[in-house]
C-alpha cells in the first residue's frame, strides 16, 4: 500500500492542488473541512493523497483530550489497533495558528518535518502551546460551523483513557473482562472531496501563527497545555488492547 500511496501522489498532483473542501463521514456524524491549499499547499496535497487512496476509510479516532484535541488518521481496529501504511513525511508549514475548529498535522516529537497521516482537531485556542511546540504544528484547514455538533458529540463520549468509546461505561473501561469491538469506537467511514475550487476558502480569514514560521521555537520543549505526537500512541493503545484480550 505504501508504494500505492507514493505512486498516487504523482497521479493526483493536479487534483490535490485544487481540492479545498472535504467531508469526513464518521460514525458520529459528518465533519466538513475547508482546506487551506493556498497557504499550506504541501500539507493539503499530502492529506488529499491519503484521501484519494482511501487510506482514512475505516480508521478510528484514537485520541480525544477534553479542552485540547481530537486525533485520528493513524489506525484501524479489528480486535486490535493496526497502524495504516504511510507515505514520506511532509515538510512543516506552520504559517497558520492552532485556534479552535482548525485541523492540523500530528508528528514525531523533536522532529518538525515528520508529519505523515495523522491529524487532529483543535478543541480550543491552542496557539500558545501548539504554534510554539516542535517547530509549530501545521494547520491546514478549518471545520464548518455545523460540524461543531459532531466534534462535541465525540468529545462528550465516555473515554477509556484518551480513547472515546460508544456503549461502554467508565466502570467497564476499568474491567479487564470488557470486550471492545470496532462498534465501540468512533470510526471514520469515508473522506470525500466536495468542492475542488481552489478559491473556496477565499472568504475565510485564518489566524496567522503566533510564532511566525516556527523557526524560533525549541522542538524539545512543550508547554503545560498538552503535547501532540503520534509516536507516543502505540504505548497507550497497547494498554487498551490488553484490556480487550485479557
Amino acid at each position: 500500500m505504501k508504494k500505492m500511496i507514493l505512486a498516487g501522489l504523482l497521479a493526483v498532483t493536479t487534483f490535490a492542488s485544487s481540492a479545498t473542501v472535504v467531508e469526513m463521514q464518521t460514525s458520529q456524524g459528518t465533519i466538513t473541512i475547508n482546506l487551506f491549499d493556498k497557504r499550506t499547499p504541501k500539507t493539503v496535497e499530502n492529506f488529499l493523497n491519503y484521501v484519494s487512496n482511501d487510506a482514512y476509510n475505516n480508521t478510528v479516532i484514537h485520541r480525544s483530550v477534553n479542552n485540547f484535541v481530537i486525533q485520528g488518521g493513524g489506525f484501524t481496529y479489528d480486535d486490535e489497533f493496526k497502524a495504516i501504511e504511510t507515505a514520506e513525511a511532509v515538510t512543516n508549514e506552520p504559517v497558520l495558528s492552532n485556534v479552535k475548529g482548525t485541523i492540523a498535522m500530528a508528528k514525531l516529537g523533536s522532529d518538525a518535518n515528520s508529519a505523515t497521516s495523522q491529524w487532529f482537531f483543535n478543541l480550543k485556542d491552542n496557539s500558545e502551546n501548539l504554534d510554539n511546540q516542535n517547530g509549530g504544528f501545521t494547520v491546514f484547514g478549518q471545520i464548518t460551523a455545523d460540524s461543531y455538533d459532531v466534534i462535541d458529540a465525540i468529545r462528550e463520549l465516555t473515554h477509556c483513557g484518551e480513547i472515546p468509546v460508544v456503549g461502554i461505561t467508565t466502570e467497564q473501561c476499568a474491567d479487564p473482562d470488557t470486550v471492545i469491538t470496532s462498534a465501540n469506537l468512533v470510526s471514520i467511514n469515508n473522506v470525500v472531496v466536495l468542492d475542488d475550487d481552489p478559491n473556496s476558502s477565499i472568504n475565510l480569514s485564518p489566524k496567522e501563527s503566533t510564532n511566525g514560521d516556527g523557526s524560533n521555537v525549541n522542538p524539545d520543549k512543550s508547554s503545560s497545555g498538552g503535547a501532540i505526537g503520534w509516536f507516543v500512541l502505540p504505548l497507550a493503545l497497547l494498554g487498551f488492547k490488553r484490556r480487550r484480550t485479557a
